[in-house]
């Protein structure tokens, strides 16, 4: 379990090997800002989602303590929200939303209502848990990485272990320390292997349920379309897809492979101001001394993130 006192030790970390006070903990080099700029990340976004709830602890704790079925563009800007601050946010921004979401965290406590895989019914789970909270950062980094190489070119080897440095860094803002964490991009990439494969990630019927009342539900202008639907299976491992109960047929794949292909040739020649997520253009102006994001970054923000600007309401 993360306490409070673990959390600050990491955050120590994070302070101590920071781009700096205006850029924050990666900056403008890093090749977390390279991939977490694009738009196109949001191709993964159903797999990160689907990843999760495959941990029959997160599923429970989604089902219980989420609002996700009542509002789910809520959810939507809310996790981007935290994952944008700790990235493009001010020093004092990125702790400051690490800080909040370990709150949030310590407050998603509960039991098992069923026994689902390894995890007996009644067993305790809790969201700031390092094995729970460990998993949910390599959904985050993993499909970053995937949805970044579908539609650009790839990263060599050596951009990858770089990312990866950097990503044991965003650990931090967790609570995760450099002991629960793999050691390099290899170790990282067996790790979830590992966890593909392991009886660990068991979907639950709260995870299918809530799965088919995102992607297949009763809320048909929230629906995603077919091919982000089959895009989105075809990214799951085997046996979690399964387990969800997707299946893909011939006009899927096809829905797919055109989408793909139609966002592979228009995408990469998109203006910037079109290409780059709102608070990406908003931790650049902080760059260049510009206080306030202008009103297309600000109409962009509300699109990601539910709000104009990623304001700081307290010191981190």
């Amino acid at each position: 379990m993360v306490s409070g006192n673990d959390l600050e030790l990491a955050l120590d970390q994070v302070r101590a090997d920071a781009a700096g006070p205006v850029a924050g903990v990666f900056g403008p080099a890093s090749v977390t800002w390279r991939i977490d700029r694009e738009a196109v990340i949001f191709l993964g976004a159903g797999r990160a989602l689907l990843l999760q709830l495959a941990h029959p602890w997160v599923a429970a704790a989604i089902a219980e303590h989420s609002k996700t079925f009542a509002d789910p563009i809520g959810r939507f800007h809310r996790t981007f929200d935290i994952v944008f601050a700790m990235v493009f946010g001010s020093l004092d921004r990125a702790l400051l939303s690490s800080r909040q979401l370990y709150r949030r965290h310590g407050m998603i406590v509960g039991e098992m209502p069923a026994t689902v895989g390894p995890f007996a019914a009644g067993s305790r789970y809790c969201a700031n848990d390092i094995p729970s909270l460990r998993w949910v950062h390599a959904t985050l980094v993993e499909t970053a990485l995937m949805a970044h190489d579908l539609v650009l070119p790839p990263f060599s080897p050596e951009e990858r272990e770089r990312y990866w440095v950097e990503s044991r860094m965003f650990g931090a803002l967790f609570g995760l320390t450099a002991d629960d964490l793999p050691a390099d991009w290899s170790g990282f990439a067996a790790y979830t292997a590992m966890m593909a494969k392991s009886d660990t990630l068991t979907v639950s019927p709260a995870a299918r349920e809530i799965a088919t009342q995102i992607f297949t539900g009763a809320r048909p202008w929230l629906r995603p379309p077919r091919w982000y639907r089959a895009l989105t299976t075809r990214m799951l491992p085997e046996q979690l897809r399964a387990g969800f109960g997707f299946e893909l047929d011939e006009r899927d794949t096809q829905s797919a492979d055109n989408a793909l292909k139609w966002i592979r040739r228009v995408y990469p020649r998109l203006p910037d101001r079109l290409r780059y997520v709102g608070p990406y253009q908003e931790a650049q102006a902080r760059l260049n001394g510009r206080t306030e994001p202008d009103w297309m970054t600000r109409c962009i923000n509300r699109a990601w993130i539910g709000r104009p600007q990623m304001d700081v309401r307290g010191k981190g």
